[in-house]
C-alpha cells in the first residue's frame, strides 16, 4: 500500500514478484530475509580484504551480532498498529541497517589479523619448556619438590640432584632465596642420608643450629652415631690442630699451608701468585712449618706456635731454622740478604708475612689451633664427624683464612679410598680462599664427596679467587642452581642451560597487502634478562645424572615448593647449640704457655748449637752498620 501511494510500482515488476511468490519464498518475511543473507554470506565468502592489526575481534562481532538482531527484529513493526506508511519506512530503514551493519562485520572478518602479536610480550609461552617431574632418588641424592609453568599450566615438578659428587654450584643474589630454600634442605637432607658434614656457616650460628637439630634428629640412623663438633674463634667450644704433624706427609703440605694462609689474610696477593714478594714470604713460612714439624717429632706444630717462631729475631731465628736439613734451600736466600746487609730485601720479603699473621696472634685464636679435640678425618667410619666451622662477618678476614687453612687440608685428607660419604656445605664460598679446590673438585666424585658451594655471582668469586682459578671453579659444577642474578653471571647461566625450539610470528603489513610468516628457531631456553627478573625462591639451572639413572630433562625452571609457616614451627622448637664452657683464665694461660714454648725452642736450640762444634758456624753476628 505504501508503494502504491508513493507510485513505486511497476507492472512487470509486481508479475515477477507475483511469479516468485507461488514458490513460497515470500510466504513469510523470515524465508524472504534469510534467503537474502545466504547470499551476502556467500558473497562474503570470497571477500579478501587488506588486514589491519587494529581491526578486533570483539569490535567485528558486535557489528555482526548487532546487524542481525536489527535485520530480524524489524518483523516486530508487522505487529503495531502503525499506518502503512510509517510502518514501512521504520521497516526499511531497519532492515536496511541491519543488513549494512552484517556486511560491515563479515567484511571486517576477512581483514582480521588472526596472530597474537604484543600479548605474550615477556615471551613466557615460548620459553617454557617440559622438566623432569619424577621423582629420582638415590643413598646420595638431594631432591627438592617445586613447580614450573608449560604452556600457561602451572604443573608439579622435582628438582633431583642423584649426583651431587659433580659439585653442586648455588649462585644468586642477596634475597635471592639461597639458604632458605635451598642450602636449609641440603643440610638437613645430607644428614638424614648419613653423609659426614663439613658446614662453613659464615653468619654463625645460622646454619649450625639447623645441623645441629638434624644431628639430634638423624644421628640414629647413621651405622655409628657421628660426633658434632664447632670451631668457633668467638666462644671456643672445640679446638682442632690444622697442622697436625701426622697429616703433614712430605714438605708439599708445609707448603699449601703456608700458601693458604698467606693468600687469605692476602687476598690481593692471589692476582699476583708467583711474584717474587709473594713466593717468598710463602717459602720462608713453610721452612717455619716444617722445622716445627720434624722437631721433636711435631710436638711443637700448631699454627700458633708457627706465628710466635716467626716473630723471632733474625739473629736467633735463622740459625735455628739452620739446623733442619730439609728446608736449607728454603732459607738460604734469606739468610744470604741478611748477611749482606740487604735488609730492605729481606724486611719486604718476610715483614709482609709477620705483619699479616700478626693478626691471628690472639688468644682465643691460639687456644683453639693448638688443640686436638678432634682430627680432622671427618669421613672415618670408625670416628665420623659432623663439623661446622663458625665465622663472623665482622672479622672475615682474619677467621676466614684460618678456615680457609682448615679446608686445604681437609682437601688432603678426605680423598682415601673405603671413608664414609661426605658432604662439603659452604654458604658465602667467596668469604674465604679455598686454596687447590679445583683440584679436589676434579677427584671429589671418586671418593663420595659431594660439595655445595653457595656464591652471590660470578664477579664477587673472581674477586677472591681470581678471573681463572674462578672460572676453573664454575666450569667445574655438573649441577647449576641460580636464583636471581645479572651480569656475567646471569649470562653465563643462561648458556649452561642451553637453547630450545621456539616459535615465532612475523607481520608485515603494506598499503596494499599484509603477510604473515611463522618458523621456528633455536634461542636461549632462558635468556639472561629473565634470569634478572627471578623472584626470591625461583630457580634455573641445569643437574648432572649417572650412567644407571639417566635425566632425559636436565634443564629447569621453577619455583622451590616449601611450607614457611611449618618451617618456622620447626625452627621455634630448635634445642640451642652447646654453650662454651672455657673460662678466660684457661685461654690466656694458652696463649702465654704457646709464647714460653716458642722462647724456650729458640733458647734450647742457641744454646744446643753454641756447644755443637759441628753446628756452632751456624752462629752469626749481626752486621756492622
Amino acid at each position: 500500500m505504501a508503494f502504491d501511494h508513493w507510485g513505486l510500482t511497476f507492472s512487470i515488476l509486481q508479475t515477477i514478484l507475483l511469479h516468485l511468490a507461488k514458490s513460497g519464498l515470500f510466504s513469510s518475511p523470515l524465508y524472504s530475509k534469510l534467503f537474502s543473507l545466504s547470499l551476502l554470506i556467500l558473497s562474503l565468502i570470497g571477500v579478501h580484504g587488506k588486514k589491519d592489526e587494529k581491526i578486533s575481534f570483539v569490535n567485528t562481532t558486535t557489528f555482526i551480532i548487532s546487524g542481525l538482531l536489527l535485520y530480524f527484529l524489524s518483523n516486530l513493526f508487522f505487529y503495531t498498529s502503525l499506518p502503512p506508511e510509517p510502518l514501512a519506512i521504520a521497516y526499511i530503514f531497519l532492515t536496511s541497517a541491519g543488513f549494512i551493519l552484517f556486511l560491515a562485520g563479515g567484511a571486517r572478518l576477512s581483514r582480521l589479523l588472526k596472530v597474537n602479536l604484543n600479548k605474550d610480550i615477556f615471551n613466557e609461552l615460548n620459553e617454557s619448556f617440559p622438566q623432569e617431574e619424577r621423582l629420582l632418588t638415590n643413598e646420595y641424592s638431594i631432591n627438592l619438590p617445586g613447580r614450573y609453568k608449560l604452556k600457561g599450566k602451572v604443573r608439579s615438578m622435582w628438582l633431583n640432584l642423584i649426583n651431587c659428587f659433580r659439585l653442586v654450584l648455588i649462585v644468586g643474589s642477596p634475597g635471592a632465596g639461597k639458604t632458605f630454600f635451598l642450602v636449609r634442605e641440603i643440610i638437613q637432607q645430607s644428614i638424614q642420608k648419613q653423609y659426614c658434614v663439613v658446614l662453613y656457616d659464615f653468619k654463625y650460628d645460622d646454619l649450625s643450629i639447623i645441623a645441629y637439630n638434624a644431628w639430634l634428629k638423624y644421628k640414629h640412623l647413621y651405622p655409628k652415631p657421628p660426633k658434632f663438633k664447632v670451631i668457633n674463634f668467638d666462644t671456643p667450644l672445640g679446638r682442632c690442630n690444622p697442622l697436625e704433624p701426622s697429616t703433614l706427609l712430605d714438605i708439599t703440605d708445609a707448603t699449601e699451608s703456608s700458601r693458604t694462609i698467606l693468600l687469605g689474610l692476602n687476598m690481593q696477593w692471589i692476582q699476583k701468585t708467583g711474584d717474587f714478594f709473594v713466593e717468598s714470604p710463602i717459602n720462608f713460612f713453610t721452612a717455619v712449618i716444617w722445622f716445627l714439624k720434624k722437631y721433636k717429632d711435631g710436638k711443637y706444630c700448631t699454627l700458633p706456635h708457627a706465628i710466635e717462631l716467626m716473630q723471632a729475631n733474625y739473629d736467633d731465628l735463622f740459625p735455628v731454622l739452620s739446623t733442619e736439613p730439609e728446608i736449607e734451600v728454603f732459607i738460604n736466600p734469606f739468610i744470604s740478604a741478611y748477611m749482606n746487609r740487604a735488609m730492605e730485601q729481606l724486611e719486604g720479603q718476610v715483614a709482609s708475612a709477620k705483619i699479616a699473621l700478626a693478626r691471628l696472634s690472639s688468644p682465643l685464636l691460639y687456644y683453639v689451633l693448638s688443640g686436638n679435640d678432634f682430627s680432622l678425618d671427618i669421613n672415618n667410619p670408625d670416628d665420623p664427624k659432623i663439623v661446622c666451622f663458625a665465622n663472623n662477618p665482622e672479622k672475615t678476614q682474619v677467621y676466614g683464612a684460618v678456615i680457609s687453612l682448615y679446608l686445604n687440608r681437609l682437601f688432603r685428607i678426605l680423598p682415601k679410598k673405603g671413608k664414609q660419604k661426605t658432604a662439603i656445605i659452604a654458604d658465602e664460598f667467596s668469604s674465604i680462599f679455598a686454596n687447590g679446590i679445583e683440584n679436589f673438585l676434579a677427584i671429589a666424585r671418586g671418593y663420595k664427596l659431594a660439595t655445595f658451594l653457595a656464591i652471590q655471582n660470578i664477579a664477587q668469586m673472581r674477586k677472591s679467587y681470581g678471573r681463572e682459578q674462578a672460572d676453573v671453579i664454575f666450569n667445574l659444577a655438573g649441577n647449576i642452581i641460580c636464583g636471581q642474578a645479572t651480569g656475567d653471571t646471569a649470562k653465563a647461566v643462561s648458556e649452561a642451560i642451553g637453547k630450545i625450539v621456539q616459535e615465532r610470528e612475523s607481520v608485515s603489513i603494506n598499503r596494499t597487502d599484509t603477510s604473515i610468516s611463522r618458523n621456528t628457531q633455536l634461542d636461549s631456553a632462558v635468556p639472561a634478562s629473565k634470569i634478572a627478573g627471578l623472584s626470591s625462591g625461583e630457580f634455573v639451572g641445569i643437574v648432572a645424572d649417572n650412567p644407571d639413572q639417566k635425566i632425559k630433562l636436565k634443564a629447569f625452571h621453577c619455583e622451590i615448593v616449601n611450607d614457611p609457616d611449618a618451617i618456622n614451627v620447626e625452627t621455634a622448637k630448635y634445642k640451642s647449640l652447646p654453650q662454651s664452657k672455657v673460662s678466660q683464665l684457661e685461654i690466656q694461660n694458652e696463649y702465654i704457655r704457646i709464647k714460653n714454648e716458642v722462647t724456650d725452642i729458640i733458647e734450647t736450640e742457641i744454646e744446643r748449637i753454641r756447644k755443637d762444634p759441628d753446628l756452632a758456624h751456624l752462629l752469626f753476628v749481626k752486621p756492622e752498620k
